[in-house]
């Protein structure tokens, strides 16, 4: 089996150390480097020898891992991506497929299933084991069960998740504040729930704002 080149990407050391003690134990395995964020990772890519396979974190500063997918798409189109995350949300792994990531692994995953998905992703498939497909499943049909917002809606969210109050909006939007809280109560509906801040959190959840 040819050698596979990987970069892990993590902002805690610790973690970063071990998942790299663990690696190397493998002979064909070859970690190329360890980098603590976002921006090292880019800037390793412009300089290294380029990885098959990064191991990233989706939660590091001064670019997280999001980002990170966004940018190697365009950029580094032979890298694939692996997301390491201690986030079991649907929503979040829907996210990482969209952009672009070849495979998701919980933090706590052992190490067959780390070895296994490095296999299947070098080798042209995608990993993302049943319970975490079921969930980036269910949330992906959550997602297109809410009907769309209309765009007038989609201004009052807007607003909404920035703290103005109805009145803010309506004098922005040159529309009466009934006008206001009949769209809210609209969107309440459209996304199933109660109040405002619950709202706003769905919404963010939903990528919607």
């Amino acid at each position: 089996m040819n050698k596979i080149n990987l970069i892990v990407a993590d902002d805690h050391q610790l973690f970063r150390d071990g998942l790299t003690a663990l690696l190397n134990k493998h002979p064909f395995l070859n970690v190329l480097a360890t980098v603590e964020d976002g921006l090292e990772l880019m800037n390793t890519l412009k300089k290294e020898t380029l990885p098959d396979i990064l191991l990233l974190d989706l939660s590091m500063p001064n670019m997280n891992g999001f980002e990170v997918l966004k940018n190697i798409r365009k950029k580094y189109k032979t890298v694939k991506a692996i997301a390491i995350s201690m986030h079991d949300d649907g929503n979040y792994i829907a996210r990482c497929a969209e952009y672009g990531a070849f495979g998701y692994l919980l933090k706590n995953t052992d190490e067959t299933e780390v070895i296994d998905a490095i296999k299947q992703v070098y080798n042209g498939g995608k990993y993302y084991n049943q319970d975490l497909s079921r969930k980036m499943i269910d949330s992906m049909a959550e997602v297109k069960s809410v009907r769309k917002l209309t765009k007038k809606e989609a201004e009052i969210l807007e607003f909404l998740s920035k703290g103005f109050t109805t009145k803010e909006i309506a004098s922005k939007l040159y529309v009466s504040t009934r006008t206001v809280e009949t769209h809210r109560s609209n969107m309440l509906k459209k996304l199933e729930v109660k109040n405002t801040v619950e709202l706003i959190n769905k919404a963010t959840t939903l990528s919607l704002i």
